[in-house]
């Protein structure tokens, strides 16, 4: 099969498009003919050299951990899913890519509903994943209405994760608000938060806003935040990070899992399926990148600020010549 790999470390530009041995599905996986996959920051992490995993690394690697297409292989044990499916989700991540290839194998998966694009599609599974995990530590509920009467604030609000932990916390019933930079207001805003910007004095400006208090607190940017927001909650313990390593010197939790996606099953997916079907759940896509564009893609996705993930197209992946 062709694929998008890197044979060395190295800048977006190492990224080119290669032949690669076929993935088949194992127990409990299934095989999809890849339409589209996100970048993740895992991906220029690893791609850069800067993950302390690139030490296990074989390469070349080929990229990616989410991705949608149309199932062509069962495994052994799944049942409810069969050839033709169309279905998006993510490659086990302790591989650490496999993605961005004609065919991936699936770890877990969901349904795709005609609401979500193939482009959402292909970038959802981890940070829903990673959103929910967070969402359910911080205690907001676990079911759509479950979080009615908390006030939640996201410190990130508009990048890939943030912006879908907005929805989600929104649809458990919690008011949101979310930090972002100015130009980024309207965004937040129609995602269902309450904008603010972010940065130093943020306390003073949520107070601004008229809010009487914030109940829990959740911390994607990694700005140095932290302090801040132990404050506003009033207690370590209701405050979760994504992204501040300092941050659970402080006391606070921190929520990553395998590389941020890895779940115990598919249910966080399920429930994101079900909400883009009642049309309250999409999956902010800031850029869409063809397969001979991947470098172009990882350096899109690697600039700020950030509204949103940055796509690969796949679905033309065979057509293309491979480099060796």
């Amino acid at each position: 099969m062709r694929a998008v790999q890197f044979g060395r470390f190295g800048p977006p530009e190492v990224l080119g498009v290669g032949r690669a041995p076929e993935p088949h599905a194992g127990p409990g996986e299934v095989r999809i003919a890849v339409r589209t996959s996100g970048v993740s920051p895992v991906d220029l992490a690893l791609r850069a050299g800067d993950s302390p995993s690139r030490e296990g690394l074989g390469l070349p690697h080929i990229p990616g951990v989410d991705a949608a297409g149309v199932i062509d292989e069962v495994g052994a044990g799944v049942e409810g899913f069969a050839v033709g499916d169309e279905v998006f989700g993510a490659v086990d991540v302790a591989r650490l890519g496999g993605a961005s290839a004609e065919f991936a194998v699936l770890a877990f998966w969901a349904a795709r509903p005609a609401a979500l694009s193939w482009e959402q599609a292909g970038a959802a599974a981890t940070g829903v994943e990673t959103a929910t995990r967070a969402l359910d530590l911080l205690g907001v509920g676990e079911e759509p209405g479950e979080g009615q009467g908390t006030t939640l604030l996201i410190d990130g609000a508009a990048g890939g994760v943030g912006s879908i932990a907005v929805q989600l916390a929104a649809a458990r019933g919690a008011r949101v608000i979310g930090t972002g930079r100015p130009d980024s207001h309207d965004f937040l805003t129609a995602l269902g938060a309450v904008p603010v910007a972010y940065g130093p004095g943020l306390a003073e400006r949520v107070r601004a806003l008229g809010v009487s208090r914030i109940d829990r607190a959740l911390d994607v940017a990694g700005a140095g935040s932290i302090d801040e927001l132990i404050a506003l909650t009033g207690g370590a313990e209701q405050v979760v990070t994504l992204a501040d390593f300092t941050g659970p010197g402080r006391g606070v939790r921190l929520s990553l899992g395998r590389y941020g996606g890895q779940p115990d099953g598919c249910h966080g997916l399920a429930l994101a399926a079900d909400l883009a079907e009642r049309g309250s759940f999409c999956v902010p896509v800031q850029a869409l990148f063809p397969a001979d564009r991947a470098a172009e893609a990882h350096a899109a996705a690697a600039m700020g600020p950030r509204r949103g993930k940055t796509v690969l197209d796949l679905s033309g992946l065979g057509e293309l010549a491979a480099d060796g």
